[in-house]
């Protein structure tokens, strides 16, 4: 009998660790590529963050309909992903768009506090997509959550300043995010670093493009990415967040069609594999809708770890 070699890599660097909510959540820590035990004896586990909304007039009924009538409250929803497993919030807050409710930074801070209170659950916080409202916004809510570290998202290359001074001052970590480009997601971070952001407070969102929308291009820019972390680029070397739930951007995820079978299998299965290659890339922390797609992920992340 012949003993071959099992071939791995002996990579010169590792991805940074970033401490979220009391200090019990962390995300990122790894010394090799996904999953690959040979290579990182002892991998850190990808933390699953449930998404949700305070605005649910163009949320797809089929996700909605996984938490039945917790949806309608952000608290009680926020407590369902929190039975269902997840490790953070994402919390969308949809409502101070002026066209959707024109909610205030009052509103908003109350309303993250009142999760973080009810759920002892780290948050990542989204404003609106409007800039300027964005920036009172995560103002507003890194004032309120400050002692419990939530990730502020997001910063880019137009808004990094503003959002970086709240996340700085009130000692909150950034979701640093460039657009399916891995000279982009170094430079973001560099900026950050030049402002005064701290490596171990930023997160990368290189963009995840969902399946049907360039899943493939996504892939290989995430893997890349943490390629050239491992070698040693110390200023690719933070974790990265991966938004599965773009998977509902896709028309063909949940739309009824005849030939497309069940649509809510179908919208299931379609996250999941948004996600699972999420992971496979390189996501330190996954974004999830739909409860179905999270509870197969974990499934997924398990068995992959080894642990079942």
């Amino acid at each position: 009998m012949v003993n071959v070699p099992l071939p791995k890599e002996k990579w010169s660097g590792a991805i940074g660790r970033v401490v979220l909510g009391d200090g019990s959540v962390v995300a990122g820590g790894a010394k090799g590529m996904p999953f690959l035990s040979f290579e990182d004896p002892e991998p850190p586990c990808p933390l699953i963050a449930g998404e949700v909304v305070d605005h649910l007039e163009d949320f797809p009924p089929i996700a909605k309909n996984q938490f039945s009538k917790c949806a309608e409250n952000p608290i009680e929803w926020s407590l369902r992903w929190k039975e269902l497993g997840a490790d953070l919030i994402c919390l969308r807050l949809l409502s101070t768009d002026p066209e959707k409710g024109n909610k205030g930074p009052d509103y908003a801070a109350t309303l993250a506090k009142e999760i973080v209170d009810a759920t002892d659950m780290p948050l990542i916080v989204y404003g609106c997509g409007i800039t300027e409202r964005d920036y009172t916004t995560l103002e507003a809510v890194g004032t309120a959550l400050k002692g419990n570290r939530c990730l502020l998202a997001h910063a880019d290359e137009d808004s990094y300043k503003r959002v970086s001074a709240s996340a700085i001052a009130n000692k909150h970590a950034v979701v640093a995010f460039s657009n399916l480009d891995i000279n982009l997601a170094k430079q973001m971070n560099i900026l950050l670093s030049d402002f005064g952001v701290d490596r171990k407070d930023i997160v990368m969102d290189p963009l995840m493009a969902a399946l049907g929308m360039g899943l493939e291009y996504s892939y290989s820019v995430n893997e890349r990415i943490r390629l050239a972390a491992l070698s040693g680029d110390r200023m690719l070397q933070m974790p990265m967040v991966c938004d599965a739930s773009q998977a509902w951007q896709v028309r063909d995820c949940y739309e009824e069609a005849d030939d497309l079978g069940d649509p809510v299998e179908r919208a299931t299965w379609w996250e999941f594999a948004t996600a699972l290659a999420s992971l496979l890339s390189g996501a330190d922390i996954l974004i999830m809708r739909g409860a179905n797609a999270m509870l197969l992920i974990k499934e997924a992340i398990d068995e992959l770890r080894g642990v079942v």
